[in-house]
């Protein structure tokens, strides 16, 4: 048990799109990550996807519906099965929740390592 500076593990790195593993809670990987540009659309067939913006903005494109902003302080849960991407203008830094494992495309052979920091 031990408390965890978000601000400092996402000074760490400098990359988007890469995911880095901060903690455990129960079967699940929590993660720090920066966004900046598009994702692709992609969905995950057996989980929800959570996200929970720590700094910036980012907008949350679902098919067939209006994007949803998602400012500072404002989570978002995608429920599983539903194709969405996430993108952001500027830089933004993000909280994600996900069961070990999955991975952050909904394809294992496009997603990006879950390193640990």
């Amino acid at each position: 048990m031990k408390t965890i500076n978000l601000a400092e593990k996402l000074a760490l790195f400098d990359s988007h799109w890469d995911p880095k593993v901060v903690a455990d809670y129960n079967d699940n990987d929590i993660m720090v990550v920066k966004f900046q540009g598009e994702f692709p659309f992609h969905l995950h067939e057996d989980t929800d996807d959570f996200f929970l913006v720590l700094e910036g903005e980012m907008l949350m494109d679902i098919k067939g519906e209006a994007s949803h902003p998602v400012s500072a302080g404002e989570l978002f849960v995608v429920p599983k099965g539903i194709t969405h991407r996430p993108r952001a203008a500027q830089e933004c830094k993000v909280l994600l929740i996900e069961p070990k494992g999955e991975p952050n495309s909904g394809d294992p052979t496009t997603a990006a390592a879950k390193n640990r920091i």
